[in-house]
Protein backbone atom coordinates (compact mmCIF):
# COMPACT_ATOMS: atom_id res chain seq x y z
CA UNK A 1 0.00 0.00 0.00
CA UNK A 2 1.42 3.85 -1.12
CA UNK A 3 2.38 5.91 2.00
CA UNK A 4 0.06 8.78 2.89
CA UNK A 5 1.99 11.51 1.51
CA UNK A 6 3.17 14.38 3.98
CA UNK A 7 0.38 17.42 4.56
CA UNK A 8 2.82 19.78 3.52
CA UNK A 9 2.82 18.15 -0.32
CA UNK A 10 -0.73 18.37 -0.35
CA UNK A 11 -1.31 21.62 0.63
CA UNK A 12 1.14 23.33 -2.37
CA UNK A 13 -0.05 20.65 -4.62
CA UNK A 14 -3.90 21.67 -3.84
CA UNK A 15 -3.45 25.21 -4.08
CA UNK A 16 -2.13 24.70 -7.22
CA UNK A 17 -4.86 22.43 -8.09
CA UNK A 18 -7.72 24.36 -7.06
CA UNK A 19 -6.07 28.12 -8.10
CA UNK A 20 -8.47 29.96 -6.03
CA UNK A 21 -8.90 33.48 -6.86
CA UNK A 22 -7.23 35.90 -4.21
CA UNK A 23 -10.36 38.03 -3.68
CA UNK A 24 -12.55 34.67 -3.17
CA UNK A 25 -10.33 33.01 -1.06
CA UNK A 26 -9.91 36.23 1.01
CA UNK A 27 -13.57 36.01 1.46
CA UNK A 28 -13.32 32.40 2.21
CA UNK A 29 -10.47 33.07 5.01
CA UNK A 30 -12.84 35.62 6.64
CA UNK A 31 -15.48 33.72 6.84
CA UNK A 32 -14.39 30.34 8.29
CA UNK A 33 -11.49 31.62 9.95
CA UNK A 34 -11.58 35.42 10.95
CA UNK A 35 -15.19 36.07 12.18
CA UNK A 36 -15.31 33.56 14.73
CA UNK A 37 -12.86 35.22 16.15
CA UNK A 38 -14.28 38.90 15.89
CA UNK A 39 -13.83 38.90 12.04
CA UNK A 40 -11.31 41.75 12.23
CA UNK A 41 -7.64 41.49 10.84
CA UNK A 42 -4.41 43.46 10.49
CA UNK A 43 -3.46 43.81 6.55
CA UNK A 44 -0.01 42.36 7.02
CA UNK A 45 -0.70 39.15 9.07
CA UNK A 46 -3.53 39.01 6.16
CA UNK A 47 -0.99 39.20 3.49
CA UNK A 48 1.01 36.71 5.53
CA UNK A 49 -1.62 33.87 5.67
CA UNK A 50 -2.05 34.73 1.89
CA UNK A 51 1.03 34.28 0.86
CA UNK A 52 0.64 30.43 2.65
CA UNK A 53 -1.14 30.46 -1.15
CA UNK A 54 1.33 31.82 -3.14
CA UNK A 55 -0.31 34.97 -3.09
CA UNK A 56 1.54 38.48 -3.81
CA UNK A 57 1.37 41.38 -1.36
CA UNK A 58 0.15 43.91 -4.60
CA UNK A 59 -3.10 41.75 -5.43
CA UNK A 60 -3.84 40.98 -1.88
CA UNK A 61 -4.07 45.08 -1.94
CA UNK A 62 -6.17 44.95 -4.64
CA UNK A 63 -8.41 42.58 -3.60
CA UNK A 64 -8.93 43.92 0.15
CA UNK A 65 -9.78 47.46 -1.85
CA UNK A 66 -12.41 45.85 -3.74
CA UNK A 67 -13.84 43.59 -1.21
CA UNK A 68 -14.34 47.32 0.88
CA UNK A 69 -16.11 48.43 -2.71
CA UNK A 70 -18.56 45.70 -2.51
CA UNK A 71 -18.98 45.95 1.33
CA UNK A 72 -17.68 43.20 2.61
CA UNK A 73 -15.00 44.65 4.43
CA UNK A 74 -14.19 48.22 5.94
CA UNK A 75 -11.08 49.75 6.94
CA UNK A 76 -9.42 51.39 9.89
CA UNK A 77 -6.27 53.29 10.32
CA UNK A 78 -4.57 52.91 13.27
CA UNK A 79 -0.93 55.26 12.89
CA UNK A 80 0.57 53.33 9.50
CA UNK A 81 -1.04 49.91 10.20
CA UNK A 82 -4.62 48.90 8.18
CA UNK A 83 -6.99 46.73 10.19
CA UNK A 84 -9.85 45.12 7.87
CA UNK A 85 -12.88 44.22 9.35
CA UNK A 86 -16.44 42.48 8.34
CA UNK A 87 -19.61 45.09 7.40
CA UNK A 88 -22.79 44.06 8.96
CA UNK A 89 -24.04 43.64 4.99
CA UNK A 90 -20.94 41.06 4.60
CA UNK A 91 -22.06 39.38 8.34
CA UNK A 92 -25.42 38.54 6.78
CA UNK A 93 -24.26 37.19 4.02
CA UNK A 94 -21.01 35.18 5.72
CA UNK A 95 -24.42 33.80 8.19
CA UNK A 96 -26.30 32.70 5.04
CA UNK A 97 -23.17 30.93 3.52
CA UNK A 98 -22.85 29.50 7.20
CA UNK A 99 -26.41 27.93 7.79
CA UNK A 100 -25.62 25.76 5.00
CA UNK A 101 -22.11 25.07 4.35
CA UNK A 102 -21.66 23.73 8.32
CA UNK A 103 -24.81 22.39 8.71
CA UNK A 104 -25.51 18.52 10.38
CA UNK A 105 -25.32 15.98 8.26
CA UNK A 106 -29.39 15.06 8.91
CA UNK A 107 -31.52 17.04 6.74
CA UNK A 108 -35.43 16.32 6.67
CA UNK A 109 -37.70 17.41 3.81
CA UNK A 110 -41.25 18.03 3.83
CA UNK A 111 -41.99 17.60 0.54
CA UNK A 112 -43.00 21.46 0.68
CA UNK A 113 -41.31 23.84 -1.90
CA UNK A 114 -40.90 27.69 -2.59
CA UNK A 115 -41.88 29.23 -5.74
CA UNK A 116 -40.70 32.59 -6.71
CA UNK A 117 -43.07 34.31 -9.45
CA UNK A 118 -41.78 36.78 -11.75
CA UNK A 119 -44.45 38.92 -13.81
CA UNK A 120 -43.62 39.43 -17.19
CA UNK A 121 -41.94 42.15 -18.08
CA UNK A 122 -41.92 43.77 -14.65
CA UNK A 123 -37.62 43.44 -14.68
CA UNK A 124 -35.44 45.28 -17.00
CA UNK A 125 -32.68 42.86 -18.60
CA UNK A 126 -30.09 44.10 -16.18
CA UNK A 127 -31.97 43.53 -13.11
CA UNK A 128 -33.43 39.80 -14.31
CA UNK A 129 -30.17 38.81 -15.07
CA UNK A 130 -28.58 39.92 -11.39
CA UNK A 131 -31.80 38.08 -10.08
CA UNK A 132 -31.05 34.79 -11.96
CA UNK A 133 -27.14 35.10 -10.69
CA UNK A 134 -28.34 35.27 -6.97
CA UNK A 135 -31.43 32.95 -7.11
CA UNK A 136 -28.95 30.08 -8.75
CA UNK A 137 -25.98 31.25 -6.36
CA UNK A 138 -28.77 30.13 -2.99
CA UNK A 139 -29.71 27.08 -5.24
CA UNK A 140 -32.90 27.89 -6.94
CA UNK A 141 -33.64 26.33 -10.15
CA UNK A 142 -35.57 28.28 -13.44
CA UNK A 143 -38.65 25.88 -13.72
CA UNK A 144 -39.31 28.74 -16.44
CA UNK A 145 -38.05 31.99 -17.43
CA UNK A 146 -40.67 33.60 -14.82
CA UNK A 147 -40.48 30.46 -11.50
CA UNK A 148 -37.63 30.19 -9.18
CA UNK A 149 -38.16 26.57 -7.28
CA UNK A 150 -36.69 25.48 -4.35
CA UNK A 151 -37.22 22.13 -1.74
CA UNK A 152 -35.17 23.82 0.90
CA UNK A 153 -35.17 27.74 0.50
CA UNK A 154 -33.04 29.92 2.94
CA UNK A 155 -36.52 32.17 3.22
CA UNK A 156 -34.28 34.78 5.48
CA UNK A 157 -31.31 35.05 2.69
CA UNK A 158 -34.04 34.80 0.28
CA UNK A 159 -35.82 37.72 1.22
CA UNK A 160 -32.58 39.79 1.50
CA UNK A 161 -31.17 39.22 -1.75
CA UNK A 162 -34.50 40.63 -3.20
CA UNK A 163 -34.80 43.59 -1.11
CA UNK A 164 -31.00 44.77 -2.23
CA UNK A 165 -31.76 44.03 -5.96
CA UNK A 166 -35.03 46.03 -5.43
CA UNK A 167 -37.58 43.88 -6.60
CA UNK A 168 -38.96 42.58 -3.20
CA UNK A 169 -42.24 44.53 -4.35
CA UNK A 170 -42.00 42.60 -7.94
CA UNK A 171 -41.64 39.23 -6.69
CA UNK A 172 -44.30 36.75 -5.81
CA UNK A 173 -42.99 34.37 -3.38
CA UNK A 174 -45.57 31.35 -2.88
CA UNK A 175 -45.37 27.84 -0.94
CA UNK A 176 -46.28 24.55 -2.86
CA UNK A 177 -46.47 21.11 -1.47
CA UNK A 178 -45.48 17.38 -3.70
CA UNK A 179 -48.59 15.76 -3.77
CA UNK A 180 -48.10 12.82 -2.17
CA UNK A 181 -50.19 10.31 -4.16
CA UNK A 182 -47.92 10.90 -7.47
CA UNK A 183 -44.32 9.38 -8.00
CA UNK A 184 -41.34 10.81 -8.38
CA UNK A 185 -40.67 10.49 -11.90
CA UNK A 186 -41.93 13.44 -13.11
CA UNK A 187 -40.36 15.43 -10.71
CA UNK A 188 -37.15 13.60 -11.62
CA UNK A 189 -37.26 14.79 -15.39
CA UNK A 190 -38.00 18.68 -13.97
CA UNK A 191 -35.26 18.39 -11.23
CA UNK A 192 -33.02 17.80 -14.30
CA UNK A 193 -34.10 20.85 -16.39
CA UNK A 194 -33.71 23.45 -13.69
CA UNK A 195 -30.61 22.20 -12.29
CA UNK A 196 -27.06 20.58 -13.84
CA UNK A 197 -26.92 17.93 -11.65
CA UNK A 198 -24.45 15.94 -13.97
CA UNK A 199 -22.08 19.38 -13.27
CA UNK A 200 -22.52 19.13 -9.77
CA UNK A 201 -22.48 14.98 -9.49
CA UNK A 202 -18.93 15.59 -11.43
CA UNK A 203 -18.01 18.61 -9.07
CA UNK A 204 -18.77 16.76 -6.11
CA UNK A 205 -16.49 13.71 -7.53
CA UNK A 206 -13.66 15.86 -8.12
CA UNK A 207 -14.11 17.36 -4.88
CA UNK A 208 -13.56 13.74 -3.31
CA UNK A 209 -10.93 12.80 -5.65
CA UNK A 210 -8.73 15.95 -4.37
CA UNK A 211 -9.64 15.49 -0.69
CA UNK A 212 -9.54 12.03 0.14
CA UNK A 213 -6.14 12.12 0.03
CA UNK A 214 -5.42 14.88 2.60
CA UNK A 215 -7.56 12.59 5.12
CA UNK A 216 -5.39 9.81 4.83
CA UNK A 217 -2.28 12.45 4.85
CA UNK A 218 -3.93 13.82 8.15
CA UNK A 219 -5.22 10.20 9.82
CA UNK A 220 -1.44 8.79 9.33
CA UNK A 221 0.51 11.90 10.88
CA UNK A 222 1.27 12.49 14.38
CA UNK A 223 1.74 15.84 14.54
CA UNK A 224 0.38 17.32 11.19
CA UNK A 225 1.91 20.57 10.71
CA UNK A 226 -0.10 23.20 11.71
CA UNK A 227 0.72 25.94 8.74
CA UNK A 228 -0.42 23.11 6.06
CA UNK A 229 -3.65 22.36 8.09
CA UNK A 230 -4.66 25.82 7.63
CA UNK A 231 -3.82 25.75 4.04
CA UNK A 232 -5.53 22.43 3.76
CA UNK A 233 -8.58 23.71 5.84
CA UNK A 234 -9.12 27.08 3.68
CA UNK A 235 -8.80 24.97 0.07
CA UNK A 236 -11.44 22.66 1.31
CA UNK A 237 -13.92 24.83 3.19
CA UNK A 238 -13.19 27.32 0.21
CA UNK A 239 -13.32 24.24 -2.97
CA UNK A 240 -16.56 22.80 -0.94
CA UNK A 241 -18.52 26.42 -0.77
CA UNK A 242 -17.81 26.61 -4.40
CA UNK A 243 -19.75 23.33 -5.64
CA UNK A 244 -22.38 23.41 -2.25
CA UNK A 245 -23.64 27.20 -3.11
CA UNK A 246 -24.77 25.87 -6.18
CA UNK A 247 -26.54 22.90 -4.97
CA UNK A 248 -30.33 23.44 -4.24
CA UNK A 249 -29.65 19.99 -1.55
CA UNK A 250 -32.47 18.18 -3.22
CA UNK A 251 -33.96 15.22 -1.29
CA UNK A 252 -31.81 11.74 -1.71
CA UNK A 253 -35.78 10.84 -3.49
CA UNK A 254 -34.80 13.47 -6.76
CA UNK A 255 -31.16 12.48 -7.02
CA UNK A 256 -29.34 9.35 -8.88
CA UNK A 257 -28.14 6.51 -7.27
CA UNK A 258 -24.79 7.26 -4.97
CA UNK A 259 -25.13 10.78 -4.92
CA UNK A 260 -21.79 11.98 -3.93
CA UNK A 261 -23.01 15.14 -2.27
CA UNK A 262 -23.46 13.39 1.17
CA UNK A 263 -20.22 11.86 1.13
CA UNK A 264 -18.98 14.86 -0.05
CA UNK A 265 -20.31 16.73 3.37
CA UNK A 266 -18.75 13.68 5.15
CA UNK A 267 -15.90 14.09 4.15
CA UNK A 268 -15.50 17.73 5.02
CA UNK A 269 -16.80 16.98 8.31
CA UNK A 270 -14.47 14.76 9.34
CA UNK A 271 -11.28 16.29 8.00
CA UNK A 272 -12.71 19.54 9.66
CA UNK A 273 -12.80 18.67 12.73
CA UNK A 274 -9.10 16.78 12.51
CA UNK A 275 -7.76 19.77 10.95
CA UNK A 276 -9.59 22.31 13.49
CA UNK A 277 -6.74 21.86 16.09
CA UNK A 278 -3.91 22.44 14.68
CA UNK A 279 -5.34 25.33 11.83
CA UNK A 280 -6.61 27.03 14.55
CA UNK A 281 -3.52 27.11 17.12
CA UNK A 282 -1.38 28.59 14.13
CA UNK A 283 -4.07 30.91 13.43
CA UNK A 284 -4.09 32.70 16.99
CA UNK A 285 -0.20 32.57 16.74
CA UNK A 286 -0.07 34.17 12.97
CA UNK A 287 -2.97 36.61 13.09
CA UNK A 288 -3.10 40.09 14.76
CA UNK A 289 -6.20 42.58 15.42
CA UNK A 290 -6.18 46.31 16.59
CA UNK A 291 -6.40 44.73 20.00
CA UNK A 292 -3.72 42.74 20.15
CA UNK A 293 -3.63 38.98 19.55
CA UNK A 294 -7.13 37.45 17.81
CA UNK A 295 -10.01 36.37 20.58
CA UNK A 296 -10.41 33.52 21.58
CA UNK A 297 -13.30 31.78 18.86
CA UNK A 298 -16.36 32.49 19.49
CA UNK A 299 -19.09 29.19 21.01
CA UNK A 300 -20.84 28.43 17.96
CA UNK A 301 -17.36 27.98 15.77
CA UNK A 302 -17.68 24.37 18.09
CA UNK A 303 -20.88 23.78 16.74
CA UNK A 304 -19.84 23.39 13.42
CA UNK A 305 -20.93 20.18 10.96
CA UNK A 306 -22.88 19.04 14.24
CA UNK A 307 -20.19 19.70 16.89
CA UNK A 308 -16.66 19.58 16.24
CA UNK A 309 -14.81 17.21 18.18
CA UNK A 310 -11.93 17.98 21.16
CA UNK A 311 -8.81 17.59 18.91
CA UNK A 312 -5.00 18.50 20.81
CA UNK A 313 -4.06 21.91 18.98
CA UNK A 314 -0.46 19.38 17.66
Amino acid sequence: MARPRRTEDLAAQLTETIAPRAKSLIITVYGDAVLPHGGSLWLGSLIDLMGLFGMSERIIRTSVFRLCKDDWLTNTQIGRRSFYRVTDSGKERFAAAERRIYAPLAREWDRGWDLLMVPPNALDAETRDALRRELTWQGFGAASATVYAHPNCDEAAMHRSLAELGVADKIVHMKASLDRAEGFGALRDLVRGCWDIDQLEHDYAAFLDHFRPVWAAVDAADTPDPASCFVLRTLMIHDFRRILLRDPMLPPDLLPADWPGQESRMLTRNLYRRLAGPSEAFLMQAATTANGPLPDAQPAFQGRFGGLESIPAG
